[in-house]
């Protein structure tokens, strides 16, 4: 048995398909080989993601290699999945999360929290941008896309003070040297699903069974938390919000943010794992309550 799993072309992408491939591998000693798609998002880098339509942009492409029957499977950062899937498909299994923090990376060493006054920080990301300026209000956000690799070096290019950047990419690619600090998951709410993948298949799929034999019960609760709480407040790359779910024992907590009339709104939830999106969705409601 041979597998294509489809995947977008940058190094990351690239790595996270790995991931799965390695874990098809060990279980049923599949072999798989990369199906390597420059999806619309990639090619257009000089415009913000909500002026282009999104990060199901990341997606689509993939999906439509996926029907013309290319390849079984896909592999996605979560984030950049949009929370209701298309017609015909579905996200049957999340491995094992990673680091879903995010981080701040600045070439000469200056910690965060010793940058100097009016320091240009780059980032594309609404949410990321909104906690920024609430921890730092004198600071300058600069937009800036591209692959982890090309945002680290317009830190020199673009004269920036540092970036920001999620942890789980930069420990996947192996570049952990140049992070500088770590936030605190209730200082910088990750984004929804930040840190997780997703194997993504046809509804009906033939193989769809080996594919879901790799899911991580707790990694799936958290994140599907995460997106009933995003798809109830129609959050997408247009809004500015966040959560992070995570179990203690058998309960999950929630913390969330989401912009109301300008203001960012951030609440905490907690309960039993097995109402995981009834949580989401009353996090959602009680930040609109507000």
């Amino acid at each position: 048995m041979n597998f294509k799993i489809a995947t977008r072309k940058s190094k990351l992408a690239q790595v996270q398909t790995n991931i799965v491939i390695d874990l098809l591998r060990k279980k049923y000693k599949i072999n798989c080989e990369k199906l390597l798609i420059k999806t619309l998002g990639d090619k257009i880098l000089n415009m913000s993601l909500d002026k282009i339509g999104g990060k199901g942009l990341f997606v689509k492409d993939i999906e439509k290699a996926m029907v013309a029957g290319e390849a079984e499977a896909s592999v996605h950062s979560m984030k950049d999945v949009p929370c209701d899937m298309p017609e015909g498909f579905e996200i049957v299994a999340m491995p094992e999360r990673e680091d879903p923090r995010d981080v701040f990376i600045s070439l000469d060493g200056v910690h965060f929290k010793d940058l100097k006054n009016y320091a240009k920080i780059g980032t594309s990301s609404k949410r990321r941008a909104a906690q920024l300026k609430i921890l730092r209000p004198d600071i300058e956000i600069v937009p800036i896309r591209g692959n982890v690799q090309t945002r680290i070096s317009k830190i020199e290019t673009e004269n920036l003070d540092g970036i920001v950047l999620a942890a789980a990419g930069l420990k996947r690619i192996k570049l952990e040297r140049y992070i500088t600090d770590y936030f605190d998951v209730n200082q910088m709410i990750p984004a929804i699903g930040q840190g997780a993948l997703g194997i993504e298949v046809l509804t009906n799929s033939e193989n769809k069974s080996l594919f879901k034999a790799l899911d991580c019960y707790e990694t799936r609760i958290c994140v599907e938390a995460e997106r009933a709480f995003m798809r109830k407040l129609q959050g997408d790359c247009h809004s500015t919000i966040g959560a992070y779910a995570y179990l203690e024992e058998d309960n999950i907590n929630m913390i969330g943010i989401f912009e109301v009339e300008g203001k960012i709104i951030k609440k905490e939830i907690k309960g039993p794992k097995e109402d995981y999106k009834m949580l989401g969705i009353n996090l959602a409601l009680n930040i609109l309550k507000d």
